[in-house]
């Protein structure tokens, strides 16, 4: 069974605080695992990582914002997923094909079937088992990021938010045996329960 954990979700939505619990209770269970982000994660690819995320860089396209994503997105696949991957250990990704869906597809008004593509051809065709879309509303995700310097990604405004939070419920009510649509507005430990008992459903044997 493939060991390949991926969160999704609109800027704000606390993905990063639960991928921390979920790596601290693998820890503690002596549970061999990867963490990475996207863009990020290897050397190419974060300083690929810094281009998308300047903001004196506003004057990139959607399309070559897009591709940007998919080269970084490529390297950390091939140089970091699929060793882990073949190696038998768990995979937890911040963010992987599906926000080039949300982000550039619904987001910017790319064509999906093009992002699709492209997404098959970056990853070698590697999805993962599951995906926990965190949901908030666009006013808890500017209100939790208020305190914080907002990059070019997080500077499109309300309507592009708004845009991207749809695109992830469209996709979340398309393929409900990856996707979970979990309630990012609940504390953070009682969320957290909620994906360690799905997790602990998906990999009978494999979790307690």
């Amino acid at each position: 069974m493939k060991k390949f954990i991926t969160f999704e979700g609109i800027d704000g939505s606390g993905k990063s605080t639960q991928i921390s619990l979920l790596c601290n209770r693998f820890e503690a269970l002596g549970i061999q695992y990867t963490s990475v982000r996207e863009p990020g994660g290897t050397r190419i690819s974060e300083k690929i990582r810094e281009i998308l995320l300047q903001k004196e860089n506003l004057e990139l396209t959607a399309e070559a914002e897009s591709l940007l994503f998919q080269a970084a997105r490529a390297q950390l696949t091939a140089e970091v997923i699929l060793p882990a991957l073949q190696e038998d250990r768990f995979v937890i990704c911040d963010r992987f094909t599906d926000s080039s869906l949300a982000y550039q597809g619904f987001g910017r008004g790319l064509d999906l079937k093009a992002l699709e593509t492209l997404n098959n051809y970056a990853t070698q065709n590697t999805q993962p088992l599951l995906t926990f879309i965190l949901d908030v509303d666009v006013a808890t995700s500017l209100e939790r990021r208020v305190v914080k310097v907002t990059d070019r990604m997080e500077s499109g405004g309300e309507a592009f938010m708004g845009k991207i939070r749809r695109g992830y419920m469209e996709l979340a009510g398309k393929n409900p045996g990856r996707y979970y649509l979990m309630d990012g507005s609940l504390d953070k430990n009682e969320l957290f329960q909620q994906i360690w008992n799905i997790l602990l459903e998906k990999y009978v044997g494999v979790l307690k």
